[in-house]
């Protein structure tokens, strides 16, 4: 379980620093807007993000398996933090995540990375379509600007709120949602190696500015963001709470090693490297411990980030290393001006996120799918849209490890996602 640090050590040149220093400062661009958006999606204070990029981000890149992983706050969290926060209070959350890095320290010992092989592609690709679902619909409000007062969690009854509050519709945030949309796409085509996601938000936000275009920021909702990391401090530990957030640990600490290996292994077609699951599944409860720790959220390798490193040139964990540095820097320095930020921006981003979970250039695959997939994704799909996460992802795995076992003739084909 040796981190890939140590090995890229032994023959690091002044070359690759200077590519991992680049690299590292344009995802720490990419990451900073997305860290804030996925922190006020889960129900957080966005400044909780910006914690959890740095500290997570530092030890996932310290002691991970991979040359090129980039950790942080991500998309798939969201649901979970979600309710978890609504539930038992965003202490609530801290201990969760204080137990999930405990239990992912456990599995790293025991070796448990190499099992992502048998979770169903399947389940992976349901649950994923689900959030996706969860993501873009809980971005409506502010994407529209509507004010439709408090906006209940469960699905089924949010729609109904939002189509009520349909007369508050504001088409100055409308505009600012669209034009970020349209800059994002836009730069990710002209520019892939650069920063564009930040360009975007900050380009859209400044409309927000104009005379007529009321649209809500950070600092407006919010509040000023923190300028320095909070003293570190153990999470209040008691055992009913603890009995009470160990089925949510154990989904944050499932979702985190999960995501955290498919980012991996598509790093390895990136680079044509080899992973060291052991070592990746250890880091990952060492970064959520330490985020816990720093009142952060759940962190775990990110797939779209790992790829922007790789396509802005990283090769090292230093890439990594930098990418935490520069966020930290951000936050000492300049956070008030990222409170300027338009949450209707922040709301494009995040549906553009949730557009790319749901992995469009695969539905046609899906389409055409073992029936027995089909039905298996489609049930994990509805139980993580209408019903629970949590209750998704045990029935989901559940059904499809019967099924690999009432199949064992049939070949494996599990093939990770693209970022």
């Amino acid at each position: 379980m040796k981190p890939k640090l140590l090995t890229t050590l032994r023959t690091y040149s002044p070359s690759l620093f200077a590519a991992d220093l680049f690299a590292g400062v344009t995802v720490a661009l990419v990451a900073l807007p997305l860290s804030l958006a996925i922190a006020i999606a889960s129900g957080a204070d966005p400044g909780k993000g910006l914690i959890t990029a740095i500290v997570g981000g530092f030890f996932i890149s310290l002691l991970g398996g991979s040359r090129v992983q980039i950790g942080g706050p991500t998309g798939a969290f969201i649901v979970v933090v979600y309710s978890v926060i609504a539930e038992f209070g965003y202490d609530g959350l801290v201990l969760a995540t204080f137990m999930a890095g405990l239990i992912l320290i456990l599995a790293g010992a025991l070796r448990v990375g190499n099992l992502i092989a048998y979770v169903p592609e399947a389940v992976v690709d349901g649950f994923t379509m689900g959030i996706a679902i969860i993501i873009a619909t809980s971005q409506l409000s502010d994407f529209l600007g509507l004010h439709p007062g408090a906006v209940p969690a469960d699905f089924l009854h949010k729609l109904p709120v939002l189509w009520g509050a349909r007369d508050s519709l504001n088409l100055g945030a409308v505009l600012i949602g669209l034009v970020t949309m349209v800059l994002i796409v836009f730069l990710r085509r002209l520019a892939p190696r650069w920063p564009g996601l930040i360009v975007a938000v900050l380009a859209a936000s400044a409309l927000a500015l104009l005379p007529g275009l009321n649209a809500d920021t950070i600092g407006s909702r919010f509040g000023a963001l923190p300028t320095s990391l909070p003293i570190p401090h153990l999470p209040e530990l008691s055992v009913e709470r603890m009995v009470d957030l160990l089925p949510s640990a154990f989904v944050i600490a499932f979702l985190a090693g999960v995501e955290s290996l498919l980012s991996a292994m598509v790093a390895d077609r990136m680079i044509g490297g080899k992973h060291r699951p052991g070592a990746e599944v250890t880091a990952q409860g060492v970064a959520n411990l330490a985020s816990s720790l720093f009142g952060g959220m759940p962190a775990t390798g990110a797939i779209a980030r790992t790829a922007t490193n790789v396509r802005a040139g990283g090769r090292t964990p230093i890439a990594g290393l930098v990418h935490a540095v520069t966020i930290l820097l951000i936050m000492l320095l300049a956070s008030p001006l990222a409170g300027y930020m338009a949450m209707p921006a922040m709301a494009a981003l995040l549906m553009l996120t949730a557009w790319n979970m749901s992995e469009p250039h695969k539905w046609k695959h899906h389409l055409t799918a073992r029936r027995q997939d089909q039905i298996l994704m489609a049930l994990t799909l509805i139980l993580t849209v209408l019903v629970d996460l949590t209750v998704a992802i045990g029935v989901g795995v559940g059904l499809g490890l019967a099924m690999r076992l009432r199949n064992r003739k049939v070949p494996n084909d599990w093939t990770p996602p693209d970022a």
